[in-house]
């Protein structure tokens, strides 16, 4: 047992940064400022700054509430929205099937430390699902990769959104930046990658004993 024990070090950090990085993956898609809006009209944008998330775009407004007071409106994308970019409806996919993946990884990582420090000497008990979880936690940090990457892009390119007149936005902000949801998904990534990579580097101890039980 102490063998076994002695050769997950890493694949134990495996799964505290996989669990870590899955969290902040749930976290990014959950966040609604993925790109901060900077517009000239604060009409109904009253602090002319809007967020525009994966779900929904937000912003402060005060025409409809008393003066001193503020109130933020949400309007929720549809499934039916045409004007959504490419961009945004691959981080909705990517990032649900990040989240589910992540799930996965971490309970094949569960399931294979479980025996280890339960004495399971048994090899196919243990390093398969070492390399199983490896390989979704690679696969959901590559899912959270490609939206956070894309989005950024968009913004660094200060790429417009054709919204409709009842969502109150600009089809075009004066300037754009990154919001707090990337970098999350940004750190997110380096997580998973680093948890996967730690989960494929796992090698069973060949000692006589586990030979004769493997």
């Amino acid at each position: 047992m102490n063998s076994l024990v002695s050769t997950s070090h890493l694949q134990l950090a495996a799964f505290a940064l996989g669990t870590i990085g899955w969290i902040l993956c749930t976290v990014s898609m959950g966040i609604v400022e993925w790109r901060v809006w900077h517009v000239d009209n604060t009409t109904v944008i009253s602090s002319g700054i809007a967020w525009v998330g994966i779900w929904k775009v937000c912003f402060i407004s005060y025409l409809y509430v008393s003066p001193g007071y503020r109130e933020q409106f949400c309007h929720k994308f549809s499934g039916y929205d045409s004007f959504i970019p490419h961009e945004i409806y691959a981080a909705q996919g990517l990032l649900l099937i990040a989240m589910f993946m992540g799930l996965l990884g971490l309970a094949a990582t569960i399931f294979a430390l479980r025996n280890v420090y339960m004495g399971v000497t048994h090899k196919p008990l243990i390093a398969p699902f070492f390399l199983v979880g490896g390989f979704f936690y690679i696969s959901a940090g590559l899912c959270v990769l490609i939206p956070v990457s894309w989005n950024f892009y968009s913004v660094t390119h200060n790429q417009s959104i054709a919204f409709p007149p009842s969502y109150y936005m600009p089809s075009s902000p004066a300037a754009q930046e990154a919001g707090a949801a990337i970098p999350v998904g940004i750190v997110a990534v380096i997580l998973l990658l680093l948890s996967g990579t730690f989960s494929l580097s796992y090698r069973f101890p060949m000692t006589a004993n586990t030979i004769m039980k493997s």
